[in-house]
């Protein structure tokens, strides 16, 4: 299918190297002509995009700006096909992804290593999960150059706001033009699947871990209030009716949890002893997709009050809450 203009939004689908499959990136018009979110970095999305940006009778050089919806290697890789000069602006949690410097890497490993121990993962396997997490240390050579965050004005694209939407990612931002309702939403809402809100490090060392699917209902909240018509997202279909995906998800969201919770009733356990449970088959191969998901429900059934974890042993033992019954 060409690429072509629906308004002032043209939809290009890129090739990735992922299970995800293609990625969605837009070109909009406005006083900038600007591009959101940039693929991966593959000579083959690279390929992708040139020629789809000629179907719309563009050239890289024509795009103005960048902005990045999130800093995860599907989408913010391809900002390495463009000039040194152009203007990319996005979450400032992306800029420590993208610099990679001595102290975040610190920070990440000395989190990763620390989290695993308190989810009862067996030393022999406490580098499959940064194994997971080194994919994206070299998602991009290039830096942000502007930063937005709720609320801000996106530069060059009049009546267009920025939504921060953390959960999949604490750098997820969602584009949202107030005088349709149109929404660009990364991967906040996908029509076909639930996104994996994904355990990062916090942003400074000794803060709380952040909770990544307690911020992401707090996030889906946040678009219920919004009259939006149309969310065009960043892997797969459009979205027309919001309330039915987002209730949707909420439900499949919660029978995974209540299965959680039944394993916690017959036998009280770790972290990572759940995991095995949940994910029998593909744990060890994608131990820290497989972890982020479990923790989720783990954090989503502790703030219900129905579970309750004791980490006195170092590792955190997450059994049913006495004092809800």
């Amino acid at each position: 299918m060409m690429a072509e203009w629906i308004g002032n939004i043209a939809k290009l689908s890129l090739p990735t190297p992922y299970a995800v499959g293609d990625v969605n990136v837009y070109v909009v018009k406005g006083d900038a002509l600007t591009l959101i979110d940039a693929g991966s970095r593959t000579e083959e999305s690279r390929s992708s995009l040139t020629r789809q940006l000629w179907e719309l009778r563009l050239e890289m050089n024509d795009i103005e700006q960048v902005l990045i919806t999130h800093h995860h290697p599907d989408h913010a890789g391809g900002l390495d096909f463009f000039t040194k000069d152009i203007n990319i602006l996005g979450h400032l949690y992306n800029q420590r992804w993208f610099e990679m410097d001595k102290d975040f890497i610190e920070l990440h490993d000395q989190f990763y290593k620390d989290f695993s121990r308190e989810m009862g993962i067996p030393d022999e396997m406490l580098g499959y999960i940064n194994d997971y997490r080194s994919a994206d240390r070299s998602i991009t050579n290039k830096k942000l150059t502007s930063f937005l965050a709720e609320g801000d004005d996106l530069p060059g694209l009049r009546g267009w706001k920025t939504i921060e939407t953390p959960g999949h990612a604490q750098s997820h931002l969602s584009f949202y033009k107030e005088s349709d309702g149109i929404m660009i939403g990364g991967d906040h809402l996908l029509a076909k699947i639930t996104p994996n809100p994904l355990m990062e490090p916090p942003f400074q060392p000794g803060e709380e871990r952040p909770k990544p699917l307690l911020q992401y209902n707090s996030s889906l909240e946040k678009c219920l209030e919004l009259p939006i018509s149309l969310v065009y997202t960043g892997h797969g279909e459009e979205i027309r009716d919001v309330p039915a995906v987002i209730q949707s998800g909420r439900v499949r969201q919660h029978e995974r949890a209540m299965k959680v919770k039944k394993m916690i009733e017959a036998h009280p356990s770790s972290g990572f002893e759940i995991c095995r449970q949940l994910f029998p088959k593909v744990y060890q191969r994608e131990l820290g997709l497989t972890l982020s998901e479990t923790v989720g429900q783990l954090d989503y059934l502790e703030s219900l009050g129905e579970i309750a974890h004791d980490s006195s042993s170092g590792v955190m033992i997450y059994a049913i809450n006495q004092l809800q019954r």
